[in-house]
């Protein structure tokens, strides 16, 4: 007969698992940093007016946007390399979902509402 235990993590497991997800936190930081570092020295080289000012905010905001969602996703890592059993997992995905979904529809909202500024500042004056 099947016995109703439920499922837990070995604490090996876990203390890798939370290993592994800060050296990727460490890792991503990193590329961020240099992706940064790399789309600034382009935009020095770019003539600074009106139109490309618009475009500089969408990739800031962009760049800021991408590192709370990298950030929010290492978070869900930790929580899931901390979780119990099965079902803390489930709880933990699901928080992460819905979330995020609300937080990719104000992203979407605002990166809409500059790349529109942005395009304005773009078009000849009549």
């Amino acid at each position: 007969m099947a016995s109703n235990q439920p499922f837990e993590m070995p604490k090996h497991f876990q203390e890798l698992a939370e290993k592994n997800v800060e050296q990727g936190r460490a890792a991503y930081a990193q590329f961020m940093d240099a992706m940064v570092q790399a789309t600034s020295m382009w935009m020095g080289i770019v003539p600074a007016n009106e139109a490309t000012s618009g475009f500089k905010a969408v990739q800031e905001k962009s760049v800021r946007f991408a590192k709370q969602n990298a950030e929010a996703c290492f978070a869900l890592a930790d929580e899931i390399a901390s979780a119990k059993d099965i079902k803390d997992v489930l709880a933990v995905q699901s928080r992460f979902a819905q979330t995020q979904m609300q937080s990719y529809a104000l992203q979407a909202q605002e990166l809409g509402r500059l790349m529109v500024d942005a395009t304005q500042k773009a078009q000849p004056r009549r």
